[in-house]
This record gives C-alpha cells, sequence and structure tokens, in this order.
C-alpha cells in the first residue's frame, strides 16, 4: 500500500535500460517518503528476472508470466496494471516513455482516474500549498518536464488522484546498482484473474525489427552540430573531428529538420537524452529544447560564432569563431599530439 511501483519493460528477456534507470530513481522516491519500491514485469519465460531487477533496490517484484503476453499488446497488459494498482493503491507509478509506455500510460491513467505527466525530465518529493483552498499536501511527487514548445520548465502535481503516474524517457535518469545481493521478495500473478478473454482479440502474427546502426546514447564522446553548422556538407567536418577522437555525431532538431543529419542522431527534448564524458557543441544555440537532452555532460565545449549563445551558459570551455575554422585545427592538433 501507498508504494513506488516501477513498470519493467522486457525485450528478448532482457529487461530495458530505460526500466533499470526508473528502478534507480525510484528507490530514491521511496527512500525519500520511507515506503516500498515495487516493480511489475510483464511476459513470457520470466523465470529469473528478479536477478535483474532486485539489485536496484527493488523489495518486491510482481511477475505476470503467460505466453500471451509476450511480444506486448495493450489489452491484457493495461487490464492487469490497472487491477494490481487497484489492489496495491500505488501512490507513484513509473515507466518509460517509449512506444509501449506511450500506449500504456494514458489507458491505466485514463481507468483509474488519476492522470499522467509524460516525458518528464526530473522527479522529485516536495510540499505544496493550496492557499486559495487551504490546503496543505506533504511529499507529492513534482513531474517536472519542459512545456510550451521548451520554452519554460512546468512542475506539475496531482495533489488528489492516485497514482501520482509519468513517464519518462532514456537517458534522463543515471542506472546505478544498490547492492548485487539485494533481496526482495517476489509475487506471481494468477494472469487468468486479471485478464478477460476479450483481452486478447489481437494477436501479433509476426515482427519486424531493425537495430539502430547509431549507438549515440552510450557514446563517451559527442560531436553535435546545429543549423550554425550551416549545411550537410559542413558536418562532415563534425564526423572527421568523431572519427579522430573515437566518438560519435549528434545533432539538434533545428539540424535535423534542415537535412543536416538524421532523426537518429537528434539530441533533445523530442530526440535522445546523453550524458557523454565530452560534449562538443558546434553551432547550437542552446535553447531549451536541446539543453534538456545534453545538461548532464561531463564536460561541454561550445563553439559558436555568438559570443552570447545560451549554449555558453552550460559549457565548460567557450570557442567563439566559425567551425569551418576551429574544427580543422582541432583534428590537426590532435592528430599531431596522439600517438
Amino acid at each position: 500500500m501507498n508504494n513506488v511501483f516501477v513498470y519493467c519493460e522486457i525485450e528478448e528477456g532482457q529487461v530495458a535500460d530505460v526500466s533499470l534507470e526508473l528502478l534507480t530513481k525510484g528507490r530514491k522516491l521511496a527512500d525519500d517518503l520511507k515506503c516500498e519500491l515495487e516493480a511489475i514485469v510483464i511476459g513470457e519465460n520470466l523465470k529469473g528476472v528478479e536477478k535483474q531487477i532486485m539489485p536496484f533496490g527493488v523489495d518486491k517484484v510482481w511477475i505476470a508470466d503467460d505466453k500471451r503476453l509476450y511480444p506486448y499488446t495493450t489489452l491484457p497488459h493495461t487490464s492487469i496494471l490497472v487491477k494490481l494498482f487497484e489492489e496495491e493503491k500505488p501512490q507513484i507509478a513509473l515507466m518509460g516513455a517509449t512506444s509501449i509506455g506511450r500506449d500504456l500510460g494514458p489507458r491505466v491513467s485514463s481507468a483509474l482516474h488519476s492522470g499522467l505527466t509524460a516525458d518528464c525530465t526530473s522527479l522529485v518529493i516536495g510540499d505544496h500549498e493550496d492557499k486559495k483552498n487551504k490546503k496543505e499536501y506533504k511529499d507529492l511527487l513534482y513531474q517536472i518536464r519542459p512545456a510550451f514548445g521548451g520554452n519554460i520548465v512546468a512542475t506539475i502535481i496531482n495533489p488528489d488522484c492516485r497514482p501520482q503516474m509519468a513517464t519518462v524517457r532514456e537517458g534522463v535518469m543515471k542506472k546505478e546498482i544498490v547492492s548485487d545481493a539485494y533481496k526482495g521478495k517476489v509475487k506471481n500473478i494468477d494472469v487468468e484473474k486479471y485478464v478477460k478473454p476479450e483481452d486478447f482479440v489481437i494477436k501479433v502474427i509476426e515482427r519486424h525489427m531493425e537495430k539502430s546502426k547509431v549507438n549515440i546514447k552510450n557514446a563517451g564522446i559527442i560531436v553535435a552540430g546545429g543549423y550554425g553548422v550551416g549545411s550537410k556538407a559542413n558536418f562532415d567536418l563534425l564526423t572527421e573531428l568523431a572519427e579522430v577522437i573515437g566518438g560519435e555525431v549528434g545533432a539538434s532538431r533545428a539540424a535535423v529538420d534542415a537535412g543536416f543529419a538524421s532523426h537518429e542522431r537528434q539530441i533533445g527534448q523530442t530526440g535522445v537524452t546523453v550524458r557523454p564524458k565530452l560534449y562538443i557543441a558546434c553551432g547550437i544555440s542552446g535553447q531549451i529544447q536541446h539543453t534538456a537532452g545534453m545538461e548532464e555532460s561531463a564536460m561541454v565545449i561550445a563553439i559558436n560564432t555568438d559570443k552570447n549563445a545560451p549554449i555558453n551558459a552550460f559549457a565548460d570551455y567557450v570557442i567563439t569563431g566559425d567551425i569551418a575554422d576551429v574544427l580543422p585545427k582541432m583534428i590537426k592538433q590532435y592528430k599531431e599530439n596522439t600517438k
């Protein structure tokens, strides 16, 4: 009762990274609230899946194992979550802002009349005073996300309805194991008691999945370009620098929209979230839509002709100049001084 729940996605027997990141955040929220962290896994052939989950500080793992539950389809997963939440009454429920989470989350929150905040970039516990109705609320979930096209950062609360539901995109939260020896309980769900025959009217006959060839999310070094790069040809300089220093090429939404780079390289609110050791921002102005996806970078170097560009506020080092002049010099110096 009143615990923190995380819905864990499964693909080919592995718990998704975004779910493990949410377990890390869920453990912190549960500690702040002095309650337990619980996880829900729905799929087939899930024997031993708790070994992937419990090290993140999970006190209880709910497992619904049935061959009809994988691959994911909307209706049975919704029925299981809705009934489980009605029984267990969590105060917080989290899931990834993936194709599955964006389908499942709204259905569950609608059935429970709980509301949901999508694409959160931060989750913290805090209090709220409703001065109009003279009410004080303790230990609410602050659901923080960019709003109005990224022009403001909104803090959203849900004082009266439970669970407080939110989705978070992959890479936004850190993934940290509490202890490999952490022991929680396993609760097996009797699937037949949670689903209806009509939940299985849709069956997945065949799946075709193409894995991304770009591993920008896990790159230690990223050379990212914005609209200020000027052209697709100029992006070749970024590619050359990235190859020399062993990094990946990223892009802002403006650069992707202009056709300078592919969408799978987009970093920011509507792209991927990254946290590399080194982030080199080339011709990027630094609007909140972009910085929301890279502000956790360990070190940022900004290269821009505008000395007042907002990205400079995030940068550890600022180079004011044209990338056509700066990048060839960086490439040359690195080659000359690296064995």
